[in-house]
């Protein structure tokens, strides 16, 4: 029987475990903070949780073109209540998470894990020690501290730090405008609080599809939201009951808290990484290939540590591939142009494929219909007037190569999308699909359909 040693149970963790012991290898996970990882503790699953809050609120808000009345002049927020639903969801989720790996025959150690010469696993310097056949790293990443700008987990915040607030900041400065600050600037804008996003780029979203990013970016004009764009955080510190926030450019924004959203870094120290043969590339991140393989010799890697498209989705997709090829089961190495991703924003965005950015650089011929759901009978029914769906296709033969959807729930219509990526499908085999009348998805239909011989 295989022996396999996963260090860290986040999804490239979690996940790999599940796969190695429906192959029938002996598995132990050595999880040091909870088995769901920052994923399910600190990140996804939380930080979508308060974004749920803050969607309903929104919807109340906007809801009076539909004829709703509630009653009161604004809608309350008990931001105490919200946060411990939050925490409470992502402990809960957790306990699922370990109950289904331990249902499945996996061992957990509790404890960190650290690789060794002679294929030898040590749990808390030595308390527990093992041999493995293969191991497989999901030590993932933390968010990026600068020095300047020193969390403090009362004003000066990360984002796995807002959740012990207990009211909602009066005035929330977010530095970094990536996915991260997009989606926590979205969210607190909605559930009341003045937000100022300060973002070094000229807009939003910088690595988003850019018709996405400034509808985006008219959205929080509309809402009251602050960008300053072209603006580059030189230092936050405290100032009294608030914070003050230097800019490189001489400017100062004050507020009552700051999120710092400027990245992350990986979890690589105390591994053992150097002594057992495993390459960092310059970044910091565990160098892997496309079915996940380090280095060393049976030493895998998979999600955050990598550095490879930091997304759960991609994480336990590692991390599974990782199992499949170390034991021999049939495998496809990871192409990341079937990745589906979203960013959960008001309104959500959500990708797959080829980028309008690599079209328009020549990088791919293909051809491209946006269509709004201004539109859509069932976006006017909605009271939805924001967002579009746009297809890509290889002109000739129609074979679908990615998307783009601004919309709210984007991240459950990119499906369908996704599914033409990932089969090859053409237009014409998307525009015969039957779709609802009305229905949001009715444009993505329309949008194959006018990509019908488009040259």
């Amino acid at each position: 029987m295989t022996r396999v040693a996963i260090v860290g149970g986040g999804p490239g963790g979690y996940e790999a475990a599940l796969v190695a012991a429906q192959l029938g290898a002996e598995v132990t996970l050595v999880d040091r903070d909870g088995v769901g990882g920052s994923a399910v503790l600190t990140d996804c699953v939380p930080s979508k949780t308060l974004i749920a809050t803050a969607e309903v609120v929104s919807d109340a808000a906007e809801s009076a073109e539909l004829g709703v009345e509630l009653g009161h002049d604004s809608v309350g927020v008990d931001l105490r209540r919200v946060n411990q639903r939050v925490l409470a969801l992502a402990k809960a989720q957790s306990a699922d998470t370990t109950a289904a790996v331990e249902k499945a025959g996996v061992q957990i150690l509790r404890g960190s894990g650290r690789l060794a010469p002679g294929d030898r696993v040590v749990v808390d310097e030595g308390s527990h020690e093992f041999v493995a056949d293969v191991a497989l790293l999901a030590t993932g990443a933390r968010p990026r501290i600068l020095p300047e700008a020193e969390p403090d987990g009362e004003r000066i915040l990360t984002w796995e730090q807002v959740y012990d607030l207990d009211e909602l900041p009066e005035h929330l400065v977010v530095v970094g405008s990536g996915v991260t600050g997009a989606e926590f600037a979205s969210a607190y804008n909605a559930l009341g609080s003045d937000v100022t996003l300060v973002s070094s780029r000229d807009r939003v979203l910088p690595g988003e599809d850019a018709d996405a990013a400034y509808v985006l970016e008219e959205v929080f004009a509309r809402r009251g939201l602050n960008v300053l764009s072209k603006s580059r955080a030189a230092s936050v510190r405290r100032e009294g009951s608030g914070v003050v926030v230097s800019l490189t450019d001489g400017r100062t924004v004050r507020g009552s808290h700051c999120l710092m959203a400027v990245g992350s870094v990986p979890n690589t120290e105390g591994l053992g990484l150097s002594e057992c043969g495993v390459a960092l590339d310059d970044r910091g991140f565990v160098k892997v290939d496309r079915v996940s393989r380090t280095s060393a010799r049976g030493v895998y890697a998979a999600g955050d540590v990598t550095g490879v498209n930091m997304l759960a989705s991609v994480a336990a997709m590692q991390g599974r591939t990782a199992m499949w090829h170390a034991l021999g089961d049939a495998v496809s190495p990871l192409n990341l142009k079937t990745v589906a991703a979203n960013v959960f924003t008001d309104p959500e965005i959500a990708t797959v494929g080829w980028s309008q950015a690599a079209v328009d650089a020549g990088d791919i011929d293909a051809v491209a219909v946006k269509l709004p759901l201004a539109t859509n009978a069932r976006a006017k029914m909605l009271g939805i007037r924001d967002g579009f769906v746009k297809l890509f296709c290889r002109p000739g033969t129609g074979i679908i190569v990615g998307g783009v959807v601004v919309a709210p729930r984007a991240s459950e219509l990119i499906h369908p999308i996704s599914l033409g990526v990932e089969a090859s499908l053409t237009v014409d085999q998307m525009a015969r699909a039957f779709t609802v009348y009305p229905s949001l998805s009715g444009s993505v239909a329309e949008a194959a359909r006018q990509l019908h011989r488009r040259d």
